[in-house]
């Protein structure tokens, strides 16, 4: 849970933030801060790529072949199952219920309240990151998926809370409560992955697409980063099998 506590701490501490500056970053201040977030993305990604391949060459090699095998056939399986149009479908929702928010006359403040509340709990519940963040702290208590995007998310909140006043700060309450949740039901399954094959196997397949969120983050390339969820499952489903 010290994950979902770091990323509950962020979205506290920049709603905070952004309430006593109540202006905005400067782009290069922006780009500065990006550039931090990606270091720290690949740093964390590459650091679970490193635990899951410590090993003799043999199992690297057949550890490697089997994320690559699970990051293909979790692409496949995530692209027939819509999970990355369905991201981008909730993204344009809060796109649109921002913009309608910023532009709306005579907006009374319990609606902007509400409005805020919504739009920021769905942002920050239903992305990637939660779900593979939780999932990691759950399994084998690393966090440091979670205390990045809780970086990200109060960066977020800084910015929301400018628009819709201080309602985005209790997103962080079903943040918890959708995280936590999800982190203690990881735990229950620990004991069935605890071989240190599966766990391998798990870091390789979360490290590589962590990684790959730094290309997101950079706004370099727009990676379908939800389609690759599933890649989860078959890592250690496929070493299961071959191990």
């Amino acid at each position: 849970m010290i994950g979902t506590a770091l990323n509950v701490a962020g979205i506290v501490v920049g709603g905070v933030v952004g309430l006593t500056l109540a202006r905005g970053l400067s782009p290069r201040v922006q780009f500065r801060i990006r550039g931090g977030l990606a270091a720290l993305v690949v740093y964390a990604g590459a650091g679970m790529v490193w635990e899951g391949l410590r090993a003799p060459l043999t199992h690297t090699l057949k550890q490697f072949a089997i994320a690559l095998v699970a990051l293909s056939l979790g692409s496949f399986t995530g692209w027939l199952l819509g999970l990355q149009k369905s991201m981008n479908r909730s993204g344009e929702w809060i796109r649109n219920r921002l913009k309608s928010a910023e532009t709306a006359e005579g907006d009374t403040t319990s609606r902007k309240a509400s409005e805020g509340f919504v739009t920021c709990t769905l942002l920050f519940c239903v992305g990637p990151m939660a779900i593979l963040g939780s999932v990691q702290d759950g399994v084998d208590g690393q966090w440091k998926t979670l205390a990045i995007k809780g970086v990200l998310d109060g960066l977020a909140t800084m910015g929301f809370v400018t628009t819709f006043g201080w309602s985005p700060i209790l997103a962080a309450i079903p943040v918890l409560l959708y995280q936590g949740a999800l982190t203690l039901a990881a735990g229950t399954i620990a004991p069935w992955i605890q071989a240190q094959d599966l766990k391998d196997s798990l870091n390789v397949v979360g490290g590589i697409i962590v990684c790959t969120i730094a290309l997101v983050v950079l706004g370099i390339r727009k990676v379908p980063l939800a389609n690759y969820l599933p890649a989860l499952i078959y890592g250690p489903l496929f070493t299961r099998l071959i191990f």
